[in-house]
């Protein structure tokens, strides 16, 4: 694609000193007191997962997931193609190498060509950098064309709004135009992988990692929201990555070189190396500053999704090379707004598989546009919104991962206790650590465990750090019998969803 755009200057591989100083020079952002740049994306601040589509040809209709991917033809997709690149003659554009995949045996390398130095510099913090040997004969596998102050006419282009995320399978090419949220193109990666890693047997996943002194490695599953950055970022553990990963007959490796983590609420006494992460090099979306340039990540006025974006190698403990071996532990994150899950429970196998499959959780307010306030869903395999792929196939992937090695799954509610959103209270973030580094130790089942009466769930009756009355939800309801409907009403959702993939 790059051929394609002889007409606009292309600066190809600029420094982060480079890119540093266009954004605050030329693309509208600001600096913190930390040297951190603070981007705006204007109108989108969330995905638009309405604006996302995937090309249907010969080579993709009998592989795609078409009840959930939006079915684009070729035709349409040259049109927008021809589009982007008539815009883009005579503009400045950014080209920025990267790579997909530190297991370099499912590596994909990826070239983005985006309008916003911004993008640029985001996607230098996202993914993994390549060595100045590695750029010197670079050939890209994928294409990314990123023109977001584009606003595309729905009518005229046959997408819903102003924006669209296209990608074609056969050509190895992604176009976006007309949103400017940063997410979009990571996400857009995920995908491809998402298509790519299963039809070579290793799962992709929706997960954050961290590996233990011990070596022991455990994955957090978990949509935007529910702790997979925060808890994954443990500092008595090494970080493997914070959101994309492939697990291989090898053992497990992260998709990315970077991390992106939500800011609302932030603070340094919670989430140190997150909030130490936030330095020269790094981006913040979103993120309103006071006169003295100091981030308030309590101030939600743009949007509860503000978000850090950084490179591995500004936290601590990053594990470098970004692998670890087979998992021992796996905790399934879920925020349930309705507080009627407990902080953290055990799994059978078969209880794995339909927890997986169903992918609860509440969607938290900016994560996607049109979301304000906890929305409760079931997002397959933790991750429906980028799977090209039948969910039945990563399903059967991690089915015989865990069978084959071992794993203890958990299911972790990092959301309400004590009532529904708007009653009840978010379950502390230490006593969710708590619960996690007894699992690891093995010491949250010394004291037995009991089941609870709707979803058969094995819950610990004791763990270190943790009160012992807010391990079972039913105890932390003010009335009982409320709580009792609530979790029968939840059961019979989970029920009704789970129906889709009974084969």
């Amino acid at each position: 694609m790059t051929e394609t755009l002889a007409a606009a200057n292309l600066v190809v591989n600029p420094s982060i000193e480079f890119l540093v100083d266009k954004c605050l020079r030329e693309d509208g952002c600001r600096e913190t007191d930390s040297g951190a740049v603070v981007a705006y994306s204007g109108k989108y601040t969330g995905r638009t997962p309405k604006s996302k589509f995937v090309v249907r040809d010969a080579e993709s209709e009998a592989a795609i997931w078409w009840d959930n991917n939006h079915a684009m033809t070729p035709e349409r997709f040259s049109q927008l193609k021809q589009k982007l690149v008539d815009y883009a003659a005579e503009k400045t554009l950014f080209v920025v190498d990267t790579v997909a995949g530190a297991d370099p045996e499912f590596q994909i390398k990826v070239r983005f060509i985006v309008e916003r130095p911004y993008h640029a510099l985001f996607m230098q913090d996202l993914l993994i950098r390549p060595t100045e040997a590695q750029l010197a004969d670079f050939e890209p596998g994928w294409t990314v064309l990123n023109l977001s102050h584009l606003a595309l006419d729905g009518a005229e282009d046959g997408v819903p709004d102003d924006a669209v995320i296209a990608l074609h399978f056969s050509q190895r090419e992604v176009l976006i135009a007309g949103t400017q949220y940063a997410g979009e193109l990571k996400k857009s990666v995920f995908s491809i992988m998402n298509r790519l890693l299963p039809e070579r047997g290793v799962l992709s996943m929706h997960c954050s990692a961290n590996t233990g002194d011990d070596g022991s490695t455990a994955l957090f599953f978990g949509l935007s929201g529910t702790g997979k950055t925060t808890l994954s970022a443990d500092p008595e553990r090494q970080l493997i990555g914070d959101d994309e990963h492939g697990w291989s007959d090898a053992g497990v490796f992260n998709i990315e070189g970077g991390c992106y983590a939500k800011c609302v609420g932030l603070k340094r006494e919670t989430e140190p190396m997150i909030y130490d992460a936030i330095r020269y090099g790094s981006v913040l979306e979103n993120v309103v500053l006071d006169d003295h340039g100091r981030p308030d990540f309590a101030d939600i006025s743009l949007t509860e999704n503000t978000r850090a974006a950084y490179p591995i190698e500004f936290i601590p403990n990053a594990k470098l090379p970004s692998v670890g071996g087979h998992p021992t532990q796996i905790f399934f994150l879920t925020c349930d707004a309705l507080g009627v899950l407990p902080p953290i429970s055990r799994l059978t196998a078969e209880q794995a598989m339909f927890h997986f499959l169903n992918g609860y959780t509440c969607k938290l307010a900016g994560t996607e546009m049109g979301v304000t306030e906890p929305e409760l869903t079931f997002s397959t395999c933790f991750g429906q919104p980028f799977l090209p792929l039948p969910p039945a196939v990563y399903a059967r992937l991690l089915g015989e991962k865990i069978d084959r090695h071992g794993v203890q799954v958990w299911l972790v509610n990092t959301g309400w206790t004590g009532g529904k959103y708007g009653v009840g209270s978010r379950i502390k973030l230490g006593h969710t650590r708590a619960l996690l580094h007894a699992a690891f130790s093995g010491s949250i089942g010394e004291g037995g465990f009991h089941s609870e009466p709707h979803f058969g769930l094995e819950i610990p009756k004791a763990c270190p750090g943790v009160p012992a009355e807010i391990l079972n939800p039913g105890d932390t309801w003010a009335d009982g019998a409320e709580y009792a409907r609530e979790a029968a009403r939840l059961r019979q959702q989970f029920d009704a969803n789970f129906e889709k993939y009974r084969k």
